[in-house]
Order: C-alpha cells, then structure tokens, then sequence
C-alpha cells in the first residue's frame, strides 16, 4: 500500500518570454513555487524580526533591519548556489562556468546559504556597530520559517524525495521510479522548520534571548542534529552516493554545525542577561 503524489505544477505563472544574456539562454519566464517560497520566507522572516526587535534586549531600529533585507537577500541566493557549487558539483560548474549563475535550473544549498547569511550579518553588524549576537539570534529566530517553506516547496516540485520504504505512507514521485519512498521533504518541513521555530519561540519568550548566543547555538545543534536525522530516510543525491561511513554529504556539514553550537550554548548560557 502506498500514495500516488499529488498532481502539483511546480510553475504557479508562465511567462512566454524568451531571451539571451552573455550566451545564456532565459526563458520562458516562470513563476515558480520554489521561489515564492524564498520570497515569502524572507517577507515573513521580516515581519516576525520587526516583532523580535521590540522585545528586549533592544539594540536596533526598524529602518535598520528594513536595510538588512538585501543583505540577507543577497546572502542567501549567492550562498545558496555557491555552496551547492563547491559542496556537490564542483567538476561540473568547472567545465561549465557559464552554468554557475543559472539559477532557474536548480540547485541551492543550505549550508551555502547559511554561510552567505553569516558573511552577511558578521559584515552589517560591523558597518551599523550591532552587538553581533544580538543581531544573529533574532536572524536565527526566523530562518525556520523559509526552511520550512523551502522544504515544502521541494515536496510540490517532486524532488529530494527519501528513499524506498513500506511504511502506509510511503508515496510514489513521478522522478523516483515505481517504488513507495518516504515523503523526506516532508519530514525535514516538520523537524528543520515548525518544529525548531516553535523551540526557538518558546525559548525566546522564556527571556533566553537576553544571553545573547545562545538562540544562535540552538539554532545550530538543532538544525545540524535534525538535519542528520532528515538524511537517514532522504535518498542521496544520485551524483554522489554515499561518502565516508555512510554518511551524505548533509550529514557531514551539519557536524560542524551540531559542534560550534553546543560550544555557543555553553560558553553563552551563563552570560550576563541584556536589558
């Protein structure tokens, strides 16, 4: 017994419009449900920051996280494809450079992301005198929610799906052959973004955003943790397989994540609460 997966159009809006910049080509221009869903993640990661920076500790105004927007922005959607780049197909951006900013074709990494997010905040801190943080744990608060809608934008599009199982709710992807998978993108939505946004909201009410890092160290044990959990029923990328004792390449860049974390929570849980 299995699900057949729901006939979604990836595209919301195509555009019949066709053109080419430096040899690449573009078009038809589409509105696709993977990009709405960094949009509305960063349009509601917004809203809810403005939220967060009325509550103590207070150390920025509102016109100053208005002007984080394309920081952030830019951080995400360049670290995104250059992780995806170096992590996963590195030889073949290499003989293909002119494929590296194409990216209508796919291919984002979190981990690129975050990194680009952190070049982001550590640099916009620096240039507006923002206690670093501060600022980084109200970033943390609400990046679940773009993890959230990036995941089920996945599950829309028919990719990332998990790997063959017999459980009643293992559903058929049109790409993933005639055999039940498990809904992994589904299950990362859950874990990597409802679930660690309601911890982070909880612990944010309960005043531990006043030890500034510890928000931040949460955020990254639990993402990294539950990221790791995520890969054991999400089938790895076909160009790379398994790497080293089993793990995929998830795993292994979500351990330096789960470490530099519980050292935050550690060295920060006894710090001096800010008003």
């Amino acid at each position: 017994m299995s699900l057949n997966f729901p006939a979604f159009d990836p595209v919301l809006l195509s555009i019949p419009l066709e053109f080419s910049v430096f040899g690449l080509h573009i078009g038809p221009l589409q509105i696709r449900w993977y990009a709405l869903a960094y949009i509305g993640g960063i349009v509601l990661g917004w809203r809810y920051a403005l939220y967060l920076i009325r509550r103590p500790p207070k150390f920025m105004t509102e016109p100053v996280l208005d002007d984080f927007l394309l920081w952030v922005t830019l951080g995400i959607v360049l670290g995104g494809r250059l992780g995806y780049v170096l992590f996963y197909k590195p030889s073949f951006y290499l003989d293909n450079p002119s494929q590296i900013l194409a990216v209508w074709t796919g291919g984002m990494s979190f981990h690129g992301g975050m990194l680009g997010v952190t070049i982001a905040i550590v640099l916009f801190a620096y240039l507006r005198r923002l206690p670093l943080l501060c600022f980084s744990d109200v970033v943390a608060c609400v990046v679940p929610i773009g993890l959230m809608l990036g995941r089920l934008a996945n599950f829309i599009n028919g990719e990332l799906w998990g790997r063959v199982t017999d459980v009643p709710w293992g559903m058929v992807f049109p790409s993933g052959g005639p055999l039940p998978r498990h809904p992994s993108q589904l299950y990362q939505a859950t874990l990597e973004g409802a679930a660690l946004l309601l911890l982070l909201l909880i612990l944010e009410r309960r005043g531990w955003r006043r030890h500034p890092g510890v928000i931040t160290g949460v955020f990254l044990a639990f993402y990294g943790a539950a990221r790791s959990f995520g890969e054991l029923f999400r089938e790895p990328d076909s160009f790379m397989g398994f790497l080293y004792g089993g793990l995929t390449m998830g795993q292994i860049l979500s351990i330096p994540m789960i470490l530099a974390g519980l050292a935050m929570i550690w060295r920060f849980r006894t710090a001096t609460p800010q008003t």
